[in-house]
């Protein structure tokens, strides 16, 4: 029992709480994230994601496990691209450039709920609600960064596919054909550190202005 109670004392278990849930916290805005994609490519027209049972909230449907890790570690991340069909759309290119800004929309729309949902119970003043407002005040952040990180015009980013909509045909599909090789320049410019300062310092200021605009 002594050697329990030694072991117990040394596990930090308030540390264990905030990684788990800062675990939440990315599998929310992933879900979230995906989920808004798919939801967009499908009422375009596109039931792809549908039959591949990715209009779900099931967090593990949407999960890239390198990009789920980098979200929780550094605040900037990825999940699991929802497969997309672009011969659906009337109009392809604006399909495709509608379809990917939808994530990003969705999360900084999920940040302003959160932040909402943080004044509600901060001015009601609930007992015990201390976690609960920093576990939502933490997850608006991160989904902003989500957001923001996504719309670099990196292929295969969101923001690279919006981008791409207004350059002519010829170039839109070269650029489309080629996106994995921008995968690994994103992948090198991440564990670089490669602007990481402008991506921290514009989530903050994205997050001051939410805070503002629902009155924090």
């Amino acid at each position: 029992m002594h050697y329990l109670s030694n072991l117990f004392r040394a596990l930090d278990l308030t540390s264990l709480g905030d990684m788990v849930l800062r675990l939440l916290s990315v599998l929310l805005c992933l879900t979230v994230h995906e989920l808004c994609h798919g939801l967009a490519a499908y009422a375009l027209g596109d039931p792809t994601a549908k039959q591949q049972h990715r209009l779900s909230l099931n967090p593990l449907r949407h999960i890239d496990w390198f990009g789920f890790a980098m979200l929780a570690l550094a605040g900037f991340g990825w999940a699991k691209p929802v497969p997309v069909n672009p011969n659906y759309f009337k109009k392809p290119k604006q399909g495709m450039a509608l379809t990917a800004l939808a994530g990003p929309l969705s999360n900084m729309v999920l940040a302003l709920v959160l932040l909402l949902l943080t004044k509600l119970l901060w001015k009601g003043s609930m007992t015990g609600s201390a976690q609960v407002l920093t576990f939502l005040l933490r997850t608006a952040l991160l989904s902003i960064g989500l957001g923001i990180f996504n719309l670099l015009p990196i292929p295969p980013l969101d923001g690279s596919k919006v981008l791409f909509a207004v350059l002519p045909d010829r170039q839109y599909d070269i650029l489309m054909r080629y996106e994995r090789i921008g995968m690994l320049a994103l992948m090198a410019l991440v564990l670089l550190g490669v602007g990481g300062s402008f991506l921290t310092t514009t989530r903050y200021w994205v997050f001051d202005l939410f805070c503002r605009i629902v009155g924090l």
